[in-house]
């Protein structure tokens, strides 16, 4: 690092560090995504080998998705992609905003700390392994990266990723190459070339005989797109075949007609700088093209850059749970790939808009707007609705013509309104806003509407998900224990998690019943299954051990008789369960195991292990079913864990390591306060969103008759 506070000077040792990296590896394109501050988003940051056009599908990846750049900074590991068949069994997301062949690896980028993920492709002629040496190679420049990282965190803040990526040349950090070089590596692309584009699309050179092919002067075609400059190449397979080009750097060829009976053969070369384009009248010998030549038979009413981002986003929205999941990803997805500052998503309820979710705007705004009737004449939101026609307003005077108050209301300057209907039943409405004027050509407009579409489907999946969800917490706390009953020389405290995958029903659940001053039984329990059957069955092992533990009976016959009930009931779901005795006027704690996880003893010197309870058989199985009774002593300052498998089971790791490792973290924790306790030991089971089985947790602390902490 340059050991200065310069931002300017850290941006630069970034950007030649990265160039480097990108040319050092030999990859013809590479990406730097950072995180944000809250770890939940990787932002595109800097680019090299490419258009920042190409980027914008996969501009910001959301640390959770199933893509490379999110799998290698959530698992801190190098995701090596050799073709494009493991791109579309792996990575199917992905394989559809890059349909073409080439080599991939994602390489975490983590120094003081995570930093993001370094993104590298290879077009197809590489063999599609990566070596020990590769892998080792990738490595060390990501700390390197990192290094730089951290440094520039250290002077004067690491840097935050912009709105759009900073695209490097391949060249920075190496002297700059004069007219005269460029124009020798133009020559050595291509034999008796004619033109040149550069990997934005824009020509940088053309000939004479092109110029006179494409009948247009050469100043009139320099600096501008092929496919803007020369309305007969305005169609979308052709601008697909340079971006095929740029992605898979090799030759690409195809025929266009300039006009009736003029045909021109076309053919592009690719390398790290640019394009080199032949262009020959049709029949002319071309010169000769490593690559399949490309046919462009299919044309599609959008262009290709825009077709990849509907794809991207229409397999973003099929992927969605919630509705806030649904409001997240058009936020973070949508908004960006129309470069739109303002989001409102309202459903339609009650004859009301009710705003689901919003971003780009103040709150005073959004208290104005929501709950504004269907068909309200404040904003253009009621005539789109009433009529399924999307609006557009391209700068606030077209605004205020029709709805004079709406501009003020918002503070934007151009607004889509997109109507979400599905088979003419009213889902709601979708606001992208501009802060400036902003116009809307008709392609973006149909891709707009078709992208409507997809999005009332999404929020319709996702506010039936959402209701089932809230009948399906409703009756899971109906069936837990309201509150826990203070017993003194005791501190206690308990939390139930639902999983995060499928209805999020379970069977877990936990008790815990006084006995006077003197005595509590503690309860806990996981009834097989994630559906309403495994929820009521809960419900009755519950009734059962509560009461057969109120009659006095000792903790072998509460789970002897409950197994009987629930054998002779046939439920054909199985229930494992863990009850245990405290006397504290005797010090004597005595536990009985139906077939489930022990329980940890934390001493009041930290020691932690767990206990030894012979388990007999899961409940509901054998009618004669035997249980075991262990008994342990009751000391002050000592702490019982009980818990469900779905705290401590990890795929692919042995149950007793499992449990081993929770131990560990009780050790370390500090019971004067048991709640943060156990918020610290379910951050240690996982991600919180992605459980695949519920957690009961219940925890008692014996004070003693000095009431100490331990």
């Amino acid at each position: 690092m340059t050991g200065t506070s310069d931002p300017a000077a850290a941006a630069d040792a970034l950007d030649a560090a990265f160039a480097e990296t990108v040319r050092g590896i030999g990859a013809s394109i590479g990406a730097l995504y950072l995180l944000t501050p809250d770890e939940e988003l990787l932002c595109l940051h800097l680019l090299c080998g490419a258009p920042a056009e190409f980027a914008a599908p996969w501009a910001r990846v959301p640390v959770a998705a199933p893509a490379p750049v999110a799998v290698a900074a959530r698992e801190g590991r190098v995701v090596w992609v050799g073709s494009q068949e493991e791109m579309a069994r792996s990575f199917p997301r992905t394989a559809m905003v890059l349909p073409y062949p080439l080599a991939l690896a994602a390489a975490p980028v983590t120094g003081a700390r995570r930093r993001g993920t370094l993104l590298l492709m290879w077009p197809t002629g590489r063999p599609p392994y990566m070596t020990a040496r590769e892998r080792g190679h990738i490595e060390s420049r990501c700390r390197r990266l990192a290094r730089l990282l951290d440094e520039a965190e250290e002077h004067d803040g690491a840097p935050v990723p912009a709105d759009h990526p900073r695209v490097v040349p391949a060249g920075a950090g190496r002297p700059s190459v004069s007219e005269e070089m460029a124009l020798a590596d133009f020559v050595e692309r291509l034999p008796g070339g004619s033109c040149a584009l550069d990997l934005e699309g824009r020509f940088t050179y053309v000939s004479r005989g092109a110029a006179e092919l494409f009948g247009r002067e050469p100043e009139q075609l320099l600096g501008t797109l092929p496919w803007h400059a020369l309305r007969w190449l305005d169609e979308p397979a052709y601008e697909d075949r340079y971006r095929a080009a740029v992605i898979t750097r090799e030759p690409v060829s195809f025929t266009a007609c300039r006009s009736p009976g003029q045909w021109l053969d076309i053919h592009l070369y690719p390398d790290t700088s640019g394009i080199s384009v032949r262009v020959v009248p049709r029949g002319t010998v071309p010169p000769p093209v490593p690559g399949h030549s490309r046919s462009t038979s299919t044309v599609t009413p959008a262009r290709a850059g825009r077709l990849y981002q509907l794809t991207h986003l229409a397999a973003a929205l099929t992927e969605v749970v919630g509705v806030q999941d649904v409001v997240d990803v058009v936020a973070d997805q949508v908004m960006p790939a129309f470069g739109a500052q303002g989001l409102v998503l309202s459903s339609a309820e009650a004859g009301k808009l009710r705003i689901t979710g919003y971003r780009g705007y103040p709150p005073e705004a959004i208290a104005r707007l929501d709950g504004l009737p269907i068909d309200t004449a404040f904003t253009p939101a009621g005539r789109a609705l009433s009529s399924g026609v999307p609006a557009f307003f391209s700068e606030p005077g077209e605004m205020e013509r029709l709805y004079p108050e709406a501009p003020v209301a918002s503070g934007k300057q151009a607004w889509a309104f997109l109507p979400l209907i599905i088979t003419g039943r009213l889902v709601g409405i979708c606001v992208l806003s501009y802060d400036s004027p902003h116009e809307f050509p008709a392609e973006e407009r149909a891709v707009m509407t078709s992208l409507a579409g997809l999005i009332a489907q999404a929020l319709d999946r996702a506010r039936l998900y959402d209701t089932k969800l809230e009948l399906a917490h409703g009756l899971q706390q109906a069936l837990l224990p309201r509150t826990l009953p203070t017993v003194p020389g005791l501190r206690i405290a308990a939390r139930y998690l639902p999983a995060t995958r499928g209805m999020e029903i379970g069977g877990d659940f936990y008790d815990l019943i006084r006995f006077g001053d003197t005595a509590v039984a503690a309860v806990i329990g996981d009834v097989q299954g994630h559906n309403v059957a495994a929820a009521a069955l809960m419900g009755q092992v519950r009734t059962g051990v509560y009461a057969h533990a109120t009659l006095g009976t000792p903790p072998g016959e509460v789970l002897a008789r409950t197994n009987r009930l629930l054998t002779d009931l046939a439920p054909d779901l199985f229930t494992s369960c863990l009850y245990a005795h405290l006397d504290l006027d005797d010090g004597r704690v005595t536990l009985a195991s139906a077939g489930h996880p022990p329980p940890l003893l934390r001493l009041p010197d930290g020691d932690t292990r767990p206990l030894t309870v012979p388990p007999g058989p899961l409940l509901g199985i054998d009618p004669h079913a035997v249980y075991p009774v262990t008994e342990i002593p009751l000391t002050p300052g000592m702490t019982l864990a009980f818990y469900t498998d779905g705290l401590v089971e990890t795929p692919g790791i042995d149950l007793d390591d499992c449990i081993a490792r929770l131990a560990r973290h009780l050790a370390r924790a500090d019971t004067r306060d048991l709640d943060v306790v156990i918020d610290e030991l379910v951050e240690k089971a996982g991600p919180p969103g992605q459980r695949t089985d519920d957690i009961a947790l219940l925890l008692l602390h014996h004070e003693g008759d000095h009431g100490s902490s331990g």
